[in-house]
């Protein structure tokens, strides 16, 4: 169980794998003219100051971000993503870095629709103000758990539910097989990506277990970590599955991790992975 705010971590590795994997989804389901909905369980801030006192504090964000926005070799899959950070800080200057409902309003269309999730209240309303003019924009003060129960399947039949819990609590992996359970009985068709932190690996491999033993359709998973799996100082990486995965991603996913491992891992420890857990 780990302590959690965000904005300690804010911008840091997890963060650059987490959102470059989330553009991909978004700019997927961009390509076709319907629109889609976007239900963020646990959205945090929105956006997060790098000057911050707390962000200061740990400066993960030197390590994650701080490594590759300013990149020309990057490549052409982690572009977009790459693009929204730079638009965040135009003076050239790193302070700014926005969290997953912020990246999700920058990629959907005008009549695609964004549903966000936060329980902690001074955080959601830290969110209104941040979308305080958006459209088709709707913020709820709610455990996202439950709210994936309240609003899939969406009115549009199409659209992504992002499941980024803050792992601050017991059983956080058992909550989340539920979860993805809930979700694809409720819309069977609709993308999920979920992410979580590496821990030990016989953790890694229940969860694994559980999730194959719940009826998944085809869901691909993929992980990045900057240490060995024995590394216990502080979280060595994290991974994210994804249900219902765009066409191609299997392919597309490895260059762009490897690249990504390369840029974040100082000591080129650890390694990235992209399998089937559930094959199509």
């Amino acid at each position: 169980m780990l302590s959690y705010r965000h904005q300690f971590h804010a911008g840091n590795v997890s963060d650059v794998f987490k959102h470059a994997i989330l553009t991909r989804l978004l700019l997927a389901l961009a390509k076709k003219d319907k629109p889609f909905c976007y239900l963020d369980t646990h959205a945090g801030l929105g956006r997060y100051d790098l000057t911050h006192p707390w962000s200061q504090k740990t400066a993960e964000w030197r390590h994650g971000i701080g490594r590759v926005w300013a990149r020309a070799d990057a490549p052409a899959a982690l572009q977009r993503y790459l693009e929204i950070i730079r638009a965040e800080n135009p003076d050239g200057h790193l302070h700014c870095y926005p969290g997953s409902p912020w990246i999700a309003r920058q990629l959907m269309r005008p009549d695609d629709r964004l549903v966000l999730c936060e329980l902690n209240k001074d955080d959601c309303a830290a969110l209104k103000t941040v979308f305080a003019s958006a459209r088709h924009t709707a913020i709820h003060n709610q455990d996202g758990f439950q709210a994936i129960r309240g609003y899939l399947p969406p009115k549009e039949r199409r659209g992504l539910t992002f499941i980024d819990a803050a792992f601050d609590e017991a059983d956080e992996f058992g909550r989340i097989t539920r979860a993805v359970k809930e979700a694809c009985t409720r819309f069977a068709t609709g993308m999920i990506a979920v992410w979580y932190p590496l821990m030990a690996p016989a953790a890694m491999q229940a969860f694994a277990r559980s999730l194959q033993s719940i009826g998944l359709p085809k869901t691909l998973q993929l992980e990045l970590s900057v240490y060995p799996e024995d590394w216990t100082a502080h979280i060595r990486g994290s991974g994210m599955i994804v249900v219902n995965p765009p066409f191609g991603l299997d392919r597309e996913a490895p260059p762009l991790l490897d690249w990504l491992w390369r840029a974040l891992s100082a000591e080129q420890r650890g390694g990235t992975r992209c399998v089937w857990l559930v094959p199509e």
